[in-house]
């Protein structure tokens, strides 16, 4: 006997793809802006800080069209042929991509920049460029913001691999912004190189962080210890319930599947059974609002039954 979890309500499921589908969409519009906004300032400056910068945002624009599609897909229903998380995967795929296009990036405005330490040139226009960036840092704070209020909605994982980007951009413009002065008003270009190096580098480190991340739910990781032994503690909370094993956690997207075996009295009924596992449930929900659960009783004292063996396909 299995016991699933209730079914969600679906206006409330509607309401959080659509707050996901609707950052997406926005994150795309900054990105555009972004772009001509630098390119702009790279026709009229020359920095190799602003090259890098719109480098990022090229990316930014790659990365946010593959989360614009993958949160689509994921959204759409089950079927025979995607099912238990099979499409919530699809968004862990994007953001291996993004990771892959992060290191691209990284490794063209690094060489830029190395050359440039060592055949440093003037700035021109530093009054637009400064503009360019203190837009750009206004622009990406307020998408920041708006991907923070999704992800409290949704959880969307490609959401938070995209807010991520967006995130270390706030600094890297930062950075931006004082190579940009130093080579226009300092009469120091090679500090302009220097500081399309440090944004080389902190794309590079942030590329690694999502390539790990997005590893971790592709190969079904379980979750960690410390999740394991929460879930174990809710379902125990019922002295009921003597004992949970064969406890299995994986991620799928945004998505967490929980599979485990329980111990109750042989002597209950089929009705105080499925309220147990109900009650339970619920437990686990209050602390994982997006899982997928499948508790099987076993009668205690007694030996565990073997997991029911796949069913094959015919034909």
């Amino acid at each position: 006997m299995t016991s699933l979890a209730p079914a969600a309500n679906p206006d409330a499921h509607a309401a959080t793809w659509a707050a996901t589908r609707d950052v997406t969409r926005l994150s795309v519009g900054v990105a555009v802006v972004l772009i001509a906004l630098k390119a702009f300032a790279l026709g009229a400056s020359g920095s190799v800080s602003i090259l890098a910068t719109l480098a990022d945002s090229i990316l930014d624009l790659v990365a946010s069209l593959g989360v614009f599609f993958a949160v689509r897909w994921a959204a759409l229903p089950a079927d025979e042929g995607h099912h238990d998380g099979g499409r919530n995967s699809g968004e862990a795929v994007a953001a291996l991509v993004q990771a892959g296009l992060v290191f691209a990036a990284a490794l063209f405005v690094g060489w830029e920049a190395v050359q440039r330490i060592f055949d440093p040139r003037p700035i021109a226009s530093g009054y637009w460029s400064v503009l360019v960036v203190l837009i750009s840092i206004a622009l990406t704070g307020w998408l920041v913001w708006m991907q923070g209020r999704a992800i409290r909605q949704s959880g969307s994982f490609a959401v938070k691999a995209d807010r991520s980007h967006y995130a270390a951009d706030l600094g890297a413009n930062v950075v931006v912004l004082i190579g940009v002065i130093s080579g226009a008003w300092l009469a120091a270009p090679g500090l302009d190189a220097a500081a399309g190096l440090v944004i080389a580098v902190w794309l590079f480190w942030g590329g690694l962080t999502l390539l790990r991340t997005a590893a971790d739910h592709l190969v079904d990781k379980a979750l960690p210890e410390a999740d394991r032994v929460v879930i174990t503690t809710a379902v125990l909370s019922d002295p009921r319930i003597s004992n949970v094993s064969q406890l299995r956690t994986r991620l799928a997207g945004q998505t967490v599947m929980i599979r485990m075996r329980v111990d109750l009295d042989p002597s209950l009924t089929l009705e105080d059974t499925r309220a147990i596992l109900g009650e339970a449930e619920s437990r686990l929900l209050a602390g994982f609002p997006r899982a997928d659960i499948l508790i099987h009783p076993d009668p205690r004292g007694g030996a565990a039954s073997p997991d029911p063996a796949p069913a094959k396909e015919v034909g």
